[in-house]
């Protein structure tokens, strides 16, 4: 007869087994990615053809019909000028170019705003050129910038380049400032020029002013210039077309086409933006040197090669139109982010400290003595403006699938939009059934906002790209995947929503929920093809551990944050042992960074990682709505008074879920780089909710006997065990639960009502 495994063994073995299980979920999300389809040697020349402010809604049939031509025969895309100063003047953008990564000018200029001098461009002979002040250059962006940039790197890659025009000379310069073979202008036949060398860099002037007949004669001007570069082009040559820089403030996104063979009619990519019609600046030297078969400075350059992907219309101009449209998107997304979260700040800052009076009133004493409870329309408003104010970033992310950008007021357009879905999903919220269960609302508000944020992710994170809570791609921080304000909201979100379907059976199935829907999680955020985000995943898998050893009951202690730790350490080791074993242009975040560790380079990352830390603790208003939300918790919902901690001892699944959300946001706006960021996110969520169920617990403290709709026959288990379990968790009273998982909670309970 076989024997029966102790019950206690089990309870020991239980973490073991929860922490292989997701860090198992986590190393397969991580480490399955998508085929980067780096180009092989495809050009036995390269042609880069920069025009400074270049943007799509300049291209037309009519002004610029060789740029048309060029378009409709090979792949185009929005490219992020983005350098290592900001606004990217178009000297900056130059050197970019010829350092393949960020870099600026050395040299004062006037605040958001590009110097009127010239670069200073010296000919000592017929053939070359020199720049005087290029050492000086090259000790700024090693010595004072942190990106490490060695401008010239990509003429030092070849072994010789031709420079036309100022610009060009800027990017061609080697780190010394000598320049292999410079022309100031365009001759009226350059093809012995750009035959000369292997690599070529063409500065066609600049596109600037926001005056449509001005900017019309300098495209129509630069277009006949490009004319005579294609009809001189070497042969077997890839010829790139960029507006390489800004030229004043705001920035745009500006115009990239590449021609040659193998990039036809198609959208560029690279992995650095993993989607399709986007490029990096930074991204041209590494694809010039990709396309002539040249090896890679992997140490110094930021940027990846550039491919063709298929799926562009058939039809240029609606190709075209989207991607001016998507310079629209972006640019007004920059101006109503703004104000978006600070009116989102101040207004949850508000309602908080609207809640704290009814909070105080909330709970029932037992006999005549003690304040008279807040009226019942009252609380029902309180809870209508928890609920509204949890989902406000969702609904925000749903505004983006109108087209709200394209009006003359698009800021008030956003703001009617988000309203609009904002009253309909609260509406919704109020609807569903059980939402007089005390977690009635929280479980459809954390179940929504996941369904918001995962759908779209699903879909290719379309609403999130230039979204106001998602991110931008004039930043040129993500082009993919899941942004830092949807990881915060889809953390807390999956982990409520755990938590709450947690609570909903035995005690002994709750960690195994909490796995199974934390795992699936897991996957969304770290896999390559959706969330894109191994910082996160690894967070969120110290979260989900957290979560699922607490959600059986206690508190989170020692041992059980130690179990948490190891399961991110786990990941981290198995994601970056495997990303190491990848080619260098294939590796993820974390396999660049150990890469850069073990040559002496780690300590850039490191410098960035803490510096933007700390620009975004001081400037992002989600920084005021995380300690806001901080504060709320210990000083009031953590009180005898504040409800909170009654909730956490009858329900111990969404302490465990609330627990786990706490230590996801943190260690994920910590790697990341964004600070408070995830908290502040995942707080406007988390907070609402955690003071409507506190008000709800509080409210009920008193009764004799379930309320309705806590009964396992008003709402099968909905607060509580499923139908046909002894009163699990009612609010009405204590259960084995509640006296098993804290004394304390317990003790603060009111005894069960008699048979």
């Amino acid at each position: 007869m076989p024997r029966r495994v102790s019950p206690t063994l089990l309870r020991r073995a239980a973490p073991i087994l929860l922490t292989l299980v997701v860090v198992a979920l986590a190393v397969t999300a991580l480490t399955v990615r998508p085929g980067t389809g780096t180009p092989q040697r495809s050009a036995d020349y390269v042609v880069l053809v920069g025009m400074a402010g270049l943007r799509w809604d300049d291209v037309d049939p009519e002004t610029t019909p060789t740029l048309w031509r060029m378009a409709r025969e090979g792949s185009i895309g929005s490219l992020s000028a983005r350098s290592a100063q900001r606004p990217t003047c178009p000297v900056d953008g130059w050197l970019t170019v010829g350092a393949g990564n960020y870099a600026a000018w050395d040299g004062s200029r006037p605040p958001d705003a590009c110097p009127v001098d010239g670069v200073v461009v010296e000919q000592p002979d017929g053939i070359g050129a020199n720049l005087p002040g290029q050492e000086s250059v090259v000790r700024h962006n090693q010595d004072r910038l942190p990106w490490g940039a060695v401008p010239g790197a990509l003429s030092e890659s070849v072994r010789c380049s031709v420079a036309v025009g100022p610009g060009a000379a800027v990017a061609a310069a080697r780190p010394f400032g000598r320049v292999d073979r410079y022309a100031p202008g365009l001759p009226d036949d350059p093809a012995e020029l750009l035959g000369s060398c292997v690599l070529s860099i063409v500065d066609l002037g600049t596109v600037a002013g926001e005056d449509r007949a001005v900017r019309a004669e300098a495209v129509r001007r630069a277009d006949a210039d490009l004319a005579r570069v294609l009809a001189a082009r070497p042969p077997r040559s890839l010829v790139v077309v960029a507006g390489v820089a800004d030229t004043e403030q705001p920035s745009r996104l500006h115009v990239v086409v590449a021609d040659g063979p193998g990039w036809e009619n198609g959208w560029l990519t690279s992995a650095t933006t993993a989607r399709q019609g986007y490029l990096q600046l930074v991204d041209l030297a590494p694809t010039a040197l990709a396309v002539l078969g040249r090896p890679m400075p992997e140490r110094l350059f930021i940027g990846r090669p550039a491919t063709s992907v298929e799926g562009r219309p058939a039809d240029l101009a609606i190709a075209i139109s989207a991607s001016a449209d998507a310079d629209r998107e972006a640019g007004a997304q920059r101006r109503v982010a703004d104000w978006y979260f600070v009116v989102l700040a101040v207004g949850q800052v508000l309602l908080a400290l609207a809640v704290l009076p009814v909070l105080r009133r909330a709970r029932r004493q037992p006999g005549p003595v003690g304040p008279q409870p807040a009226s019942q329309r009252v609380v029902a408003v309180v809870e209508v403006l928890l609920v509204a104010a949890a989902l406000a970033v969702p609904a925000a992310l749903l505004a983006d699938l109108v087209p709200w950008w394209r009006g003359e007021h698009a800021g008030w357009s956003f703001a009617l939009v988000t309203v609009v879905v904002l009253v309909a999903a609260t509406t919704l919220v109020r609807r569903v059934p059980g939402h007089a269960a005390t977690l009635g609302p929280l479980g459809a508000v954390a179940g929504l906002a996941t369904l918001v944020v995962g759908a779209d992710v699903l879909t290719g994170a379309r609403l999130q790209l230039n979204g106001v809570v998602g991110y931008s791609a004039l930043q040129g921080g993500r082009y993919a995947g899941l942004g830092t304000v949807g990881l915060g909201v889809f953390v807390a979100g999956a982990l409520l929503s755990a938590g709450w379907l947690a609570q909903r059976v035995r005690r002994e199935w709750r960690p195994m929920v909490m796995v199974a829907v934390g795992g699936a999680a897991v996957v969304v955020v770290g896999s390559p093809y959706l969330g894109s985000d191994s910082i996160g995943a690894i967070a969120l898998t110290a979260g989900v551990s957290v979560a699922a050893v607490i959600s059986a009951g206690g508190w989170l202690t020692i041992s059980r944050l130690a179990w948490a730790t190891m399961a991110a350490l786990a990941v981290t080791v198995g994601f970056a042992v495997l990303d190491l074993r990848r080619p260098a242009p294939e590796r993820g975040s974390l396999g660049r960074f150990l890469a850069a560790i073990g040559d002496g380079t780690g300590g850039l990352t490191v410098h960035r990682s803490s510096s933007a830390n700390v620009e975004t603790l001081v400037n992002s208003p989600l920084t005021l709505l995380a300690l806001a939300g901080a504060l709320l918790v210990w000083f009031a919902l953590m009180q005898p008074w504040g409800g909170l901690m009654r909730l956490f001892g009858i329900y111990p699944a969404i302490r465990g879920a609330m627990a786990g959300t706490a230590v996801a946001a943190g260690i994920g706006g910590l790697l990341s780089g964004s600070a408070l960021d995830v908290a502040g996110a995942a707080g406007a969520l988390v907070v609402p909710m955690a003071a409507l169920a506190a008000l709800r617990v509080l409210g009920h403290s008193a009764d004799r006997t379930q309320p309705v709709g806590d009964r396992p026959q008003d709402a099968v288990g909905m607060a509580g065990g499923p139908a046909g379990e002894p009163a699990a968790e009612a609010v009405g009273g204590p259960t084995r639960d509640a006296v098993d998982d804290s004394g304390r909670a317990a003790r603060s309970v009111t005894e069960p009502a008699r048979a």
